[in-house]
């Protein structure tokens, strides 16, 4: 399974940001392309703990359901996401895709064992399922902009 704790999947991640350019145009959802890239840093800033989100009340937080959508369902399209990781004006363009490679290194970098951040829709994940949540949800965004 894809996750940013392996080195290939991180760097396979950072080459098809490279494919991305700022007029890149959406298959869904509103975000243009720096927003969706600012997006994919604060989500993992978010991951690390420096980013503080406001907790949901879902039916997602909760067994089996979580597991389904974190390790296999696809994720649907145009689904809500916490206002805190949609509220920043992106910087230029360099300067977020630059952060979005930081970000993807710095995830894979970290060793905090099981001292994780709340996700503000899943609740209370494993290091493992941090791993497989933050790849897949690049990976989400990457295919809303054919990458």
């Amino acid at each position: 399974m894809n996750s940013l704790w392996h080195e290939q999947t991180r760097q396979h991640a950072i080459t098809r940001l490279e494919r991305l350019t700022p007029d890149s145009k959406a298959q869904w959802g509103r975000m243009n392309a720096a927003q969706m890239v600012a997006h994919l840093s604060d989500a993992l800033r978010m991951a690390s703990g420096e980013l503080s989100t406001t907790p949901k009340k879902l039916a997602i937080r909760y067994p089996p359901l979580k597991q389904l959508i974190v390790y296999w369902l696809p994720f649907p399209k145009n689904v809500p996401t916490a206002t805190e990781l949609i509220s920043r004006i992106p910087g230029p363009w360099e300067q977020e895709t630059g952060a979005l490679v930081n970000e993807v290194e710095h995830f894979g970098r970290r060793n905090t064992g099981n001292n994780w951040p709340v996700h503000p829709a899943f609740g209370k994940l494993s290091t493992n399922a941090w791993g497989v949540l933050a790849y897949r949800h690049i990976d989400h965004h990457f295919r809303q902009f054919g990458i």
